[in-house]
């Protein structure tokens, strides 16, 4: 399949896109998010959406209780499909690369099985500027969380790629990575920009190894 697609701005993106509510799963600008598709309804998205503009909105369910329609963040992050396999069991093996975040305008009424949205980009234009703030990242700040966290949790590290990497692939794909809960996953998402976003990353994971050493209290609010 080809990934050869140019997205200078908000204009270039689709208003409507296909939404694809997922607990835990953060999709961020330029991040590589691999997907299992088995749902009918979600075979059927990906259908559309290879047949029209590739792109689909990642989004997660805002509601503790498991709703037969669960209601949604208002934030999420559009991903175009650039690798796509058929798993002859009627799954699709399929890659998104992040474009941009948006916010969700309005869900539509619609009679696919898939819930659709209009979306606005226009809040998050940084998004279409690689490498965005990179000067600004705590760089030294992520890895040394990293390097605490992973040292807490006997995790192996490739740090030779952690060290060669640009800070906005560092901070994102570390973002996208982290076990942490739909919540805090939620606030990376939302972080403005990428200082902010290494910022929260670092503050998350110091809560986390807090929560670990014994005190069961220590939340993100």
């Amino acid at each position: 399949m080809s990934t050869h697609q140019t997205y200078r701005g908000p204009k270039d993106c689709p208003a409507v896109v296909p939404l694809f509510p997922l607990a835990g799963a953060l999709l961020l600008p330029r991040g590589q998010l691999p997907l299992n598709i088995f749902e009918p309804r979600y075979v059927a998205m990906i259908d559309e959406a290879i047949a029209t503009h590739r792109v689909i909105g990642m989004i997660q369910p805002d509601d503790e209780e498991e709703a037969a329609i669960p209601r949604l963040y208002p934030v999420g992050c559009a991903g175009r499909i650039t690798q796509f396999a058929e798993a002859g069991d009627g799954r699709y093996v399929i890659s998104l690369t992040g474009v941009s975040r948006f916010r969700v305008v309005e869900e539509l009424t619609v009679a696919t099985p898939y819930r659709q949205a209009r979306v606005d980009y226009e809040p998050f234009k940084v998004d279409f500027e690689p490498r965005a703030g990179e000067a600004e990242t705590d760089r030294a700040g992520v890895i040394r969380t990293l390097r605490e966290f992973a040292e807490a949790n006997d995790l192996k590290v490739d740090w030779k790629g952690i060290n060669e990497a640009p800070n906005e692939a560092l901070v994102n794909a570390l973002s996208m990575m982290s076990p942490f809960g739909p919540r805090e996953k939620q606030a990376l998402l939302e972080a403005p920009d990428l200082k902010s976003r290494a910022e929260m990353l670092i503050a998350i994971t110091e809560i986390e190894l807090v929560r670990e050493s014994g005190n069961p209290d220590t939340t993100l609010q």
